[in-house]
C-alpha cells in the first residue's frame, strides 16, 4: 500500500472525487473541501490517500485545521491495513489534530489504532439524513422569508446557541455576525416569522446533486410549535425546485425530537457519523 500527501486540491480531487461521489451525501464534507466554493485559504489543509498495490484509493483523509480529520473508506469497505498505514504516517509527520470524523465504525477503528483503547471518547454522534421529496405537512402560523439586515441584531446569538447545543467548534459573536452578514442577499439563510422571528435555517455546503440544510435553530421559548418543521420543509422544497436532486442534513443521533421532526418532513437515515476526540 502507498501513502500519498497532496499539495493542492486539484490533484487530491482528481484522485478522490469520483470515489467520494459514490456516496455523495455521506461524503458531503470532503466533497465541499474539493469544491471550495467559498474560496477558503487552503495552505494549511492536509489531504491524504492510501492506495492499494493496484493504485486504487482505498482510504481518503482530509483535515481543515482546527477541525477533526475526515475519513472515508472506499465503498465503505473496512480496511484496517490502510488505517494502520495512515496512522503511522501521520505520527511520523508529527501531525496533530483533535480527533476523527467518519462513519461510526471507521471512526472508532481509526481512533483505536491512532490513540489506543481508552485514549479517546465519542464527542457526538450524528445521523446523516437525506430527503428526496417533501411530505405534505401542516405549516405553523407565519411565513418563511430571506435573511434581512435587521436580523443581524439577533441571528449571531442564535448561531452561537446553535453551535453550543450541537457541540460544534465555537467562535465569538463578532465572527458570527460577519458570517451572517455575508449571507445577505444570497438566498441561503431563511427566517420563519410569526409576528416576529421565531426560527431559522440555512443552506450550506452543497454537493453537485444535493442541497445542504444546516443551522436549524429555534429559541427554547418557541419550540414545540412546529416552526422548525415549517422552515426546514420550506427551504427543502426551494432547493428541490432549484434543481437539486435531494437535500441532506446532520441530526443529533441522541435527540429523538429533532430526528423525528426531520423524518416527518421526509428525511430518512443513511448512516451514523461519530466525531471522536482524542484525550490529551
Amino acid at each position: 500500500m502507498k501513502f500519498t500527501k497532496y499539495d493542492n486540491l486539484e490533484t487530491f480531487g482528481a484522485d478522490t472525487l469520483e470515489i467520494l461521489m459514490e456516496n455523495e451525501v455521506q461524503n458531503n464534507l470532503p466533497i465541499s473541501f474539493i469544491r471550495n466554493e467559498r474560496g477558503f485559504d487552503t495552505s494549511d489543509w492536509m489531504l491524504f490517500t492510501i492506495k492499494d498495490d493496484a493504485g486504487s484509493v482505498v482510504l481518503t483523509a482530509a483535515c481543515t485545521p482546527p477541525y477533526s480529520l475526515v475519513l472515508y473508506e472506499t465503498s465503505n469497505r473496512p480496511n484496517n491495513t490502510a488505517i494502520e498505514l495512515l496512522s503511522n504516517e501521520l505520527k511520523q509527520m508529527n501531525y496533530s489534530f483533535p480527533g476523527a470524523l467518519a462513519e461510526q465504525g471507521l471512526a472508532q477503528r481509526f481512533a483505536e489504532v491512532h490513540s489506543g483503547r481508552g485514549g479517546f471518547h465519542t464527542h457526538v454522534s450524528m445521523n446523516i439524513m437525506r430527503l428526496d421529496k417533501v411530505n405534505d405537512i401542516e405549516r405553523a402560523p407565519g411565513f418563511c422569508r430571506s435573511l434581512r439586515e435587521e436580523d443581524l441584531f439577533y441571528v449571531p446569538y442564535w448561531e452561537y446557541s446553535f453551535a453550543v447545543e450541537c457541540q460544534l467548534q465555537l467562535s465569538d459573536i463578532p465572527t458570527k455576525y460577519d458570517i451572517a452578514a455575508k449571507r445577505l442577499g444570497k438566498d441561503v439563510h431563511y427566517i420563519w416569522e410569526d409576528g416576529h422571528p421565531v426560527s431559522q435555517v440555512a443552506n450550506l455546503r452543497n454537493t453537485e446533486n444535493g442541497g445542504g440544510i444546516s443551522a436549524v435553530y429555534t429559541p427554547p421559548y418557541y419550540r414545540g410549535k412546529g416552526y422548525a418543521s415549517s422552515v426546514v420543509a420550506e427551504l427543502s422544497q426551494m432547493l428541490l425546485e432549484r434543481g437539486y436532486k435531494f437535500c441532506y442534513l446532520f441530526a443529533d443521533a441522541e435527540n429523538p425530537i429533532s430526528c423525528g421532526i426531520y423524518r416527518k418532513i421526509g428525511y430518512y437515515d443513511l448512516c451514523v457519523f461519530d466525531e471522536i476526540k482524542f484525550d490529551k
